[in-house]
């Protein structure tokens, strides 16, 4: 094509933040080309699978009851594992499931295919299986795409690519990703009834669970989710590679293990494996939030900016990336010129209170970084409550004379006051 057959609008990646912005600048009637590398719109994805509706809500009013959601989330569930049980923090909340629920499961396949479907009928241009290979660049700005032979122009190029984007280092914003700043994802979903896990889960209805859990990953930092659908179960484990790569640990199974834990095995046994995937995460909140998101001529959303929020109770991630994307439209729509893009790009994600959620939880992940976080303290919780539980017929030590020696064999007064201050600084 010639640049006077230029889009106002092209996005690359068709996942939730590059759909929800091809949306919007498609509904206002900006010509838009939605590009996504693979054979479909979020065949490529993996995502433990919750999205909260407020972010589609923002979009447009009634779009979540459009979307192929799975079960709107009520129960949110702790997990600390030790070697053969577990204490687990289960919290239910009705009033999350009344009026526009707080949140629901979702498997990504379908969502994404949906969201970029409803992008389409808005009138973006979707386009599958297209690999972009590079940027064209004109006196310093960003003009357009290459994709093998094929060049498209537009007045804005919106990098929507994911971690570890390829367009935004091919525009000089970032370099490669540093192993400290990102997770590995590994994901399966597995098949059960729809009663067995509603059973299970102690659910009725539509109604679904929510359950994170730690201290099952070898020691390495991370953690692990269980999401309810309809009829499967989104269960996975998040871990750092650095870590496990130092460990030795292999990384399938880590991921075994985890679901051979008798108090794992009881949810997902006699389940069927249909899909399974592994991702890289940005794990360190605002911290891995690139200096700069944009130049002339470009803007960087969703993953690809590190837009994703993990305070060991709650890990968002899709809501960001929709409400990113969101920014990323509204800015082309105020701008005069397309000079003044970046510059409003930066302004919505602070009027959309994006950047200031991430302020909030800037510091959670030195948390989450504590190395007796993932095995120490579960350990010393199990070693707790199987104390206050056992019942064998002989005389018990005092309760505080007990708790005393658990906490020493597990952790020194030292590292016990360190870490309460790393705790206490972080948030």
């Amino acid at each position: 094509m010639t640049t006077e057959e230029k889009f106002d609008a092209i996005v690359v990646g068709a996942g939730p933040a590059g759909s929800a912005c091809a949306y919007v600048l498609a509904r206002e009637g900006k010509s838009v080309l939605l590009i996504e590398r693979g054979a479909s719109s979020g065949s490529k994805n993996v995502t433990g699978g919750r999205i909260y509706t407020y972010a589609l809500e923002m979009v447009e009013p009634g779009l979540y009851e459009r979307a192929p959601l799975q079960r709107k989330v009520v129960r949110e569930q702790m997990m600390l594992l030790g070697r053969n049980g577990a204490a687990t923090l289960d919290y239910v909340d009705y009033d999350f499931g009344e009026g526009v629920p707080q949140s629901y499961t979702i498997l990504r396949a379908p969502f994404d295919e949906w969201f970029a479907s409803e992008a389409e009928g808005q009138g973006a241009l979707v386009a599958t299986g297209i690999l972009v290979d590079g940027l064209i660049e004109e006196n310093g700005k960003i003009v357009g795409i290459k994709a093998g032979e094929d060049e498209m122009y537009a007045d804005i190029v919106i990098a929507a690519d994911g971690v570890n984007s390829f367009i935004a280092q091919k525009a000089g914003l970032f370099g490669d990703i540093s192993a400290k700043t990102v997770s590995v994802g590994i994901k399966e979903i597995i098949e059960l009834p729809e009663n067995i896990i509603e059973t299970r889960f102690n659910l009725r209805g539509n109604e679904g669970a929510a359950r994170l859990a730690i201290g099952c990953t070898a020691g390495i930092s991370g953690g692990a989710f269980l999401y309810t659908n309809k009829e499967s179960i989104s269960l996975g484990i998040v871990f750092n590679p650095e870590q496990a790569g130092k460990s030795g640990k292999r990384i399938h199974q880590i991921l075994q293990d985890f679901k051979m834990h008798p108090a794992i095995l009881t949810l997902i046994e006699g389940g069927t494996t249909v899909e399974y995937g592994a991702h890289l995460v940005p794990e360190v909140g605002l911290t891995g939030v690139p200096q700069k998101l944009y130049r002339d001529g470009l803007i960087v959303v969703g993953d690809a900016a590190g837009f994703v929020i993990n305070t060991g109770t709650i890990i968002r991630g899709i809501d960001l990336a929709i409400v990113s994307g969101l920014a990323a439209a509204n800015a082309v729509l105020k701008a005069s010129e397309p000079s003044q893009i970046g510059r409003l790009y930066m302004q919505e994600l602070q009027n959309l209170l994006l950047l200031p959620t991430m302020k909030v939880f800037a510091g959670w992940h030195n948390i989450l970084g504590i190395p007796r976080m993932v095995k120490e303290y579960p350990d010393l919780v199990n070693e707790a409550m199987n104390f206050m539980f056992t019942v064998d017929g002989k005389v018990p030590e005092k309760m505080p004379k007990a708790m005393l020696s658990i906490i020493k064999k597990h952790v020194s007064f030292f590292q016990l006051v360190t870490d309460g201050w790393t705790g206490l600084r972080s948030i």
